[in-house]
C-alpha cells in the first residue's frame, strides 16, 4: 500500500531531510515518536539486516523478539515493497548478526 500524497507527509519528510546528524535524529525522533514506535522501527530494520543476510524466520523471531507476523510483513516489504529497506541495507555499513 502506498502512502498518500499530501502535504503534512511531504512536511514531515522535508523535516527529517533536514537533520544534520544522529544527534539531531535522536533528538527529532524522540519528541516526535514514543519510546515503543521508535523500538519497533529499529527492531524492522533489524529484522530486515538479518533477512538480507540469509537468516531463517524462525533464527530472525528468536533473536529479535519479533513476532512471526512482523518478520513476514519486513519480508513481504524487502521482496515486494517500495525498496526503502533494500536502499538503506545498501547504504549502512555491514553488520555481522550474531550466531
Amino acid at each position: 500500500m502506498a502512502l498518500p500524497q499530501n502535504a503534512q507527509l511531504d512536511a514531515l519528510f522535508e523535516s527529517i531531510l533536514n537533520l544534520k546528524d544522529a544527534a539531531e535524529c535522536r533528538k527529532y525522533f524522540e519528541d516526535l515518536c514514543t519510546v515503543k514506535e521508535l523500538c519497533a522501527m529499529a527492531q524492522r530494520l533489524e529484522i530486515a539486516r538479518r533477512l538480507d543476510l540469509g537468516e531463517s524466520y524462525l533464527s530472525t523471531v528468536e533473536h529479535t523478539g519479533a513476532s512471526s507476523a512482523t518478520v513476514s510483513r519486513v519480508n513481504r516489504c524487502l521482496e515486494y515493497g517500495a525498496g526503502g529497506y533494500r536502499m538503506m541495507l545498501e547504504r549502512l555499513p555491514k553488520l555481522e548478526t550474531e550466531a
